[in-house]
């Protein structure tokens, strides 16, 4: 009986093992994907930030005909609402991938400060020349030195200012304002020079702070202000003044990755940065057109627009001149450089 089974087990065993050599390479390796993989996101699909990881999860999905199922996971639900540890998460495996703020990932990659130096990048052409050029390929490189693959660029957009108080057409305007800023040293020091009063907080923390009343302002993109109805807790007076931008950076966790087949891999880029073209189109509308609509569409609900002049801008680029100096070695010298010679020589 003892030997029936020995023979039984060795003649199960050999009909496996050649079972498993008929298989193709490719049906081995996806018999270790995952079911479903975790994209962690700060917002969801009516931001289009939150809509450009909608359209990366579908064209992945149909591309590798159900191979890859992304799940999206908006206000950094995987990590209790703490943007600022979404990187170390993805890095550790916690994410599977993301679409992240180089803002929020800047505590962990000091490189990615650079689109946070006040008033470095004064148009959308300068945006492109640095996240489509030398300057985006090296931060590139260094992202995935630090542990990640970046895939693809997007872009949550130029961060306007906005409070419940008053108009602001210079800095002595900001002054005692309470201002919500996301976790970073850099956005503390900036607003520090400028005399306001800013206080860190999470996004979520933040709405229901304006309606009470607790903190006066906050800066974001225009297409965040929209989709957060931020007219309604008191957001009366914008002013449109491009300080900073915040590319964002489309990333797989590096495991995850290997655990891919090439061409699966190659899916997956591609849908990125198809995906990264049109969710920085989304973030855009409104502003690169005549007459900038959207800002018309926000002035009809009662809110204050404020355009700089020239010479009021360079109030606040003068202001915060200190805290550029300041952290340009930080960021590093050489990169910071590159960029600013990236943005002089732009095509506009």
């Amino acid at each position: 009986m003892k030997l029936r089974r020995t023979m039984l087990a060795t003649l199960a065993t050999t009909a496996l093992s050649a079972l498993m050599a008929t298989l193709p390479a490719t049906a081995l390796a996806q018999s270790n994907y995952k079911s479903e993989y975790r994209m962690s996101l700060v917002v969801g699909p009516a931001f289009p930030w939150g809509k450009g990881g909608q359209i990366w999860a579908d064209l992945v999905k149909e591309r590798t005909n159900g191979r890859i199922n992304i799940k999206l996971y908006p206000g950094v639900s995987l990590i209790q609402g703490d943007q600022t540890r979404e990187f170390s998460a993805l890095r550790q495996g916690v994410i599977d991938m993301a679409i992240g703020s180089t803002i929020n990932w800047s505590p962990q990659v000091k490189e990615l400060n650079l689109f946070s130096l006040p008033f470095l990048m004064p148009d959308y052409a300068a945006i492109d020349a640095l996240t489509q050029g030398e300057v985006g390929k090296q931060i590139f490189t260094t992202l995935e030195k630090a542990g990640v693959v970046p895939l693809a660029w997007g872009e949550n957009g130029y961060r306007e200012l906005t409070n419940s108080k008053r108009a602001v057409h210079t800095p002595e305007d900001l002054k005692g304002l309470k201002i919500r800023v996301v976790g970073s040293p850099l956005f503390l020091d900036t607003f520090t020079a400028l005399g306001a009063n800013p206080t860190q907080m999470s996004w979520a923390d933040a709405q229901p702070a304006f309606a009470s009343g607790a903190v006066d302002g906050q800066e974001n993109p225009m297409s965040v202000f929209t989709a957060a109805k931020l007219q309604n807790v008191g957001q009366k007076n914008v002013t449109m003044w491009g300080y900073v931008a915040d590319p964002l950076v489309f990333v797989v966790n590096k495991d995850i990755w290997n655990s891919w087949t090439p061409a699966d891999q190659k899916i997956v880029r591609e849908a990125a940065i198809e995906a990264g073209k049109q969710e920085i189109a989304l973030a855009r509308k409104g502003l690169v057109e005549p007459g900038q609509p959207l800002l018309k569409e926000i002035a009809a609900m009662g809110v204050t627009i404020t355009q700089l002049t020239p010479a009021e801008r360079e109030a606040f680029v003068k202001a915060t001149r200190p805290v550029y100096n300041k952290w340009k070695p930080q960021v590093g010298n050489d990169l910071v450089n590159k960029a600013e010679k990236s943005i002089a020589a732009r095509k506009q």
